[in-house]
């Protein structure tokens, strides 16, 4: 206390990105902290750097380090950069770089990759992207490394439909929950029409949850969601079997069920960085992208049922009660898992 001695803090971790899209060509700045450039430079002390003639003197040595820590792609081709001479920004000690890369046409999406300055796990890019008057923002860290930017023109709107159609249609197939539940509603057979309407209400409820959740308006927490479509799983499973010569209430269930499963559905598209000035096409392509992938399963399952139901109606009815035994056993068995081993069951 009465000899202090001098103590050194890190200054804020953070580099901004600014990036402008143009028809043929994206102009952007790297503005990036002295002390982090002095660092993986070895150049004591840091504030050298703010000598302009030291900076001009480092630049191509400042650029062959954050070129290698910065890669932006257009329509998925890795653009070469060419940067400027280094300028001092002496009130935020930082310097700035003036980046340019050149583009074969206009961009319908950008890619942007960054991890400026490993060394440090705290450290923050903030990325600003700009097409003519829209801004788009994003933070780029050791948790989350890319962002990928769908333009707002055709080009970038058929570009959103050929990433989310795809996964649509991937996770309704990867997704054994989902299935499992249109499976069981397709066991007791019927006509094409009972069928058709079955799949239409279970579409229209989860197409509506799914918009919602995905754009943040209500938002189900996942620990309630999942146990709730196993057990919607199990539901389906017992009402083929009480059903009996009763009244068909499938399309009923599919559609209250809907609701649940959609939040489940979205979970899995919130995970996939939803492009914000694309949110009708991305939600749309995905929705027909699931809605393909059902089709393809219903299709499927329904054309095996009524060919063993023309076979022999006594084996059609035995699979009935075998296969919804099994839709029960699986509902309960997921539901144990996510309600009491929600890190799973080795």
């Amino acid at each position: 206390m009465l000899w202090p001695r001098a103590a050194a803090a890190h200054p804020v971790p953070f580099s901004y990105l600014d990036l402008r899209l143009q028809p043929d060509v994206i102009e952007g700045t790297l503005v990036a902290h002295i002390f982090d450039l002095a660092h993986d430079l070895k150049i004591e002390p840091a504030e050298r750097l703010l000598d302009p003639a030291v900076a001009s003197q480092q630049s191509a040595a400042i650029a062959r380090l954050l070129g290698g820590r910065l890669a932006v792609t257009a329509n998925g081709v890795t653009l070469i950069p060419q940067w400027s001479y280094a300028q001092v920004v002496a009130d935020r000690q930082s310097l700035k770089l003036a980046v340019r890369y050149r583009m074969a046409g206009r961009a319908a999406t950008v890619a942007v990759t960054a991890t400026m300055f490993p060394y440090d796990p705290q450290h923050q890019t903030f990325l600003n992207l700009y097409e003519e008057s829209a801004l788009t923002q994003a933070i780029l860290d050791g948790g989350r490394t890319s962002f990928e930017y769908f333009a707002g023109t055709r080009q970038g709107a058929f570009a959103v439909v050929k990433k989310f159609l795809p996964a649509g249609i991937h996770h309704i197939l990867i997704g054994p929950d989902h299935l499992l539940f249109l499976v069981g509603l397709l066991l007791l057979g019927g006509s094409i029409r009972q069928l058709a309407v079955i799949v239409t209400s279970f579409t229209v409820a989860h197409s509506i949850t799914l918009s919602l959740a995905a754009l943040n308006v209500v938002s189900p927490p996942a620990r309630i969601i999942e146990p709730a479509i196993a057990l919607s799983i199990v539901y389906v499973g017992a009402d083929n079997l009480l059903i009996r010569d009763g009244r068909d209430v499938r399309a009923w269930i599919a559609f209250a069920f809907g609701f649940i499963h959609g939040f489940g559905f979205a979970n899995v598209l919130r995970e996939m960085d939803l492009p914000a000035r694309a949110l009708g096409w991305s939600l749309f392509s995905f929705n027909v992208g699931v809605e393909i992938g059902q089709l393809l399963v219903v299709a499927a399952v329904a054309t095996a049922l009524a060919a063993l139901r023309a076979r022999s109606e006594a084996a059609g009815r035995q699979l009935a009660f075998a296969g919804s035994i099994v839709v029960m056993a699986a509902g309960a068995f997921w539901f144990i898992q996510r309600v009491f081993f929600p890190g799973g069951i080795s």
